[in-house]
């Protein structure tokens, strides 16, 4: 009677005690990085993690999977593989920071801001759109 209860339950069991929690970000170029290498490596819950989760940045991050998602895997993996090249960390202030950077795999630059709220400092991919201007 009790195995018919717990076999089943032995994945969900697993999956719960497996489940991966992330470091809280130090300051903000550690979450920059950490954001940048799990965009690199396509790890959208350690991604997600690291982002400031209003609409507009939901938007650009739902954007950002779809975009990565339909990469053949040769391309993921010369994503997976890249380094981060930080071009220019600049602190504007003490709870905004702006975070320029490149990759090995493709040269151009993007540039973000971590942004410090209630003590925690999480990316705001807002920036990006500025750029775009």
């Amino acid at each position: 009677m009790i195995k018919k209860f717990i076999i089943p339950a032995i994945p969900f069991l697993l999956s719960v005690s497996c489940k991966q929690s992330f470091k809280q970000p130090e300051d903000a170029q550690d979450a920059g990085r950490e954001f940048i290498r799990a965009s690199l490596d396509g790890d959208y819950d350690k991604a997600s993690f690291y982002l400031y989760p209003d609409s507009t940045n939901k938007m650009l991050f739902a954007k950002w999977k779809q975009d990565h998602e339909h990469l053949d895997h040769e391309e993921q993996k010369k994503y997976r593989d890249a380094d981060i090249l930080p071009v220019n960390i600049r602190a504007l202030n003490d709870s905004v920071t702006s975070y320029t950077y490149a990759n090995s795999y493709k040269k151009d630059t993007t540039t973000i801001r971590i942004i410090r709220i209630n003590g925690q400092w999480q990316v705001d991919l807002k920036e990006i759109l500025n750029g775009k201007q």
